[in-house]
């Protein structure tokens, strides 16, 4: 059992219900307002957190618009286009942050971000965000990893294209500068992901491996797979989160609308209250379907005396006699006494 994790007025932990972050990510398509809509939609759906990213193009990339710096897969949602445009589209004007986590906490949601360069950590101290998370493109970059630690703020690093020995160095790294609370997040770095790609059993895995707590960051589309993870152990689920698909925005093909964020709040924390221990035999709640299980009755009207045979006794429903298990015993064998036809048969 890993420390629970205090983030604002949630905990974050095995014994409480999974922390939900809305990612807006570049869906507000540079509107302000929408930023703010979506805030609003997200603190609507039972969110807990809601999540932006803090960087420039000039501080992800360099400003070249030919040979590496253009996106070359076919299968991406972004081929064809330059990083730096990208990111030019995509990125949240840091003079928004302040109003962006300002409407969030007048609405109950604890409002943090993704710094991609060390820049970005001294602006987000200055806004006193209470967590940071680390993307999974950026898990290797040890000197940011290093500098978000510094703070003493909990961490959330998503995985995904890192391997053990890399996230062991990126672990290591965020534990040595200061970090005690960290949350690993299973992540599958395609847009949108499969679930086929998706791997969730490396969550118990990770759980145990890094002794820390473990959840999803999300890109397939519905709420099964957050929802199987949150049975594997984990924690935290954060999934991208657009006020609607069809408007577009650089996430929007694999974010959430609010219905679906909604469904994803309940379910998840569904499924949480399902884990429960290994239990057997009947609950509480159960007891009273107890009556309800087979027992052996008289069919027939029995005299003292009379042997039991296949005619005047049978197992049926309700439970009140004696239970199935004795009835190939009784056969042959002589009443102690009287039944009527529907009695149920008792050796006393």
């Amino acid at each position: 059992m890993h420390n629970d994790i205090q983030i604002g007025n949630r905990l974050i932990g095995e014994k409480h219900k999974p922390f939900i972050i809305a990612e807006m990510s570049g869906n507000h398509n540079q509107s302000l307002e929408t930023a703010l809509e979506i805030v609003e939609a997200a603190a609507k759906t039972g969110a807990d957190a809601l999540k932006i990213q803090t960087y420039t193009a000039d501080t992800l990339t360099l400003n070249i618009k030919s040979g590496d710096f253009v996106i070359n897969d076919p299968k991406s949602l972004w081929n064809g286009e330059s990083l730096y445009d990208l990111y030019s589209k995509a990125y949240t004007p840091w003079e928004w942050h302040e109003p962006i986590f300002t409407r969030a906490r007048e609405l109950g949601l604890i409002p943090f971000s993704t710094p991609f360069d060390e820049t970005a950590v001294d602006f987000l101290e200055e806004l006193d965000i209470p967590f940071y998370k680390i993307a999974s493109f950026e898990n290797n970059d040890i000197p940011l990893i290093e500098k978000v630690a510094s703070t003493g703020k909990p961490m959330i690093i998503s995985t995904g294209m890192a391997t053990v020995a890399e996230l062991d160095e990126t672990v290591r790294a965020a534990r040595g500068a200061g970090c005690d609370n960290i949350v690993l997040l299973k992540c599958t770095s395609t847009y949108p992901a499969s679930p086929e790609n998706t791997n969730i059993s490396t969550i118990s895995h990770m759980k145990d491996l890094f002794d820390c707590q473990v959840g999803l960051s999300d890109h397939t589309m519905g709420t099964g797979v957050s929802v199987a993870s949150v049975a594997l152990g984990a924690t935290v689920i954060e999934k991208h989160f657009v006020l609607d698909r069809s408007e577009g925005g650089v996430d929007s093909a694999f974010s959430m609308e609010p219905n679906e964020m909604t469904a994803l709040v309940e379910e998840t924390e569904r499924a949480w209250k399902a884990i429960g221990r290994v239990k057997y035999g009947p609950t509480k709640a159960e007891e009273n379907s107890l009556q309800f299980r087979r027992s052996i009755y008289a069919a027939k009207d029995i005299k003292k005396g009379e042997k039991y045979t296949t005619e005047n006794i049978r197992i049926v429903r309700p439970g009140y006699g004696l239970k199935p298990k004795y009835y190939k015993g009784l056969l042959g064998k002589e009443a102690g006494r009287d039944f009527k036809f529907g009695d149920p048969i008792k050796l006393l």
